[in-house]
């Protein structure tokens, strides 16, 4: 949504919600602007239309997560498309190719999962299990909200330092799904995908001193 959309949001919710005869608040407004960013004016007046005219949720009040589950679905239907996503780049892109995919959340469930070329391997019998567990990540993803992941999913090639060593640039990964939401992904993620783990040398002998001294 543009910053230019925000006064016809505004106005769109308060309308919406006087027709059930509510008042809105200034905090009330505050979350529906931020649970409506990701959508475009025109979807959130379709949803909109859609809660009011619905013969059962529409006879109450539209709240911000009536909305939100008409444009998004639910978390289960979200990683159940993600799923069919994720199987069918396995089949048609394979295990060696680099993939970016529109979705953050299927990125670094599969990263759980062991990488990219270790789903794209997985026996067939496996594969119910598999989307499981895909599943059940994705899910648990999206509903944090915000979470760390690689901007992309190597596939099973040559290391990044073979390709500098001889002058080549780097393959160019495939853009599963909508390009832009993928680029999105792609520039929002790190490169190992998980948090880094340090380790200070000192700080460590520091601890392991302290130990021994206890322990004796």
């Amino acid at each position: 949504m543009q910053p230019n959309d925000l006064p016809k949001l505004t106005q769109m919710v308060t309308d919406a919600l006087a027709y059930y005869r509510q008042d809105v608040s200034e905090f009330t407004l505050h979350v529906w602007v931020q649970a409506c960013q990701p959508f475009t004016i025109e979807q959130v007046s379709k949803a909109l239309t859609a809660h009011v005219t619905d013969p059962d949720r529409g006879q109450f009040a539209p709240k911000v997560a009536d909305i939100v589950r008409i444009l998004s679905g639910t978390h289960t239907d979200r990683a159940a498309l993600a799923w069919g996503k994720a199987l069918g780049a396995m089949s048609s892109i394979g295990a060696y190719s680099d993939v970016v995919f529109d979705d953050p959340a299927i990125h670094a469930a599969i990263e759980d999962m062991g990488g990219w070329p270790k789903v794209c391997r997985t026996d067939m019998k496996e594969l119910g299990y598999l989307q499981t567990r895909f599943c059940n990540a994705h899910k648990a993803y999206t509903g944090r909200g915000t979470f760390e992941y690689p901007k992309r999913l190597n596939g099973d090639r040559s290391p990044d330092p073979e390709y500098t060593k001889k002058g080549i640039a780097l393959p160019k990964p495939a853009l599963v799904g909508d390009v832009d939401r993928a680029m999105q992904v792609y520039k929002g993620g790190n490169v190992s995908g998980r948090s880094a783990v340090t380790f200070d040398q000192v700080q460590s002998m520091a601890l392991l001193a302290a130990d021994r001294k206890e322990a004796a």
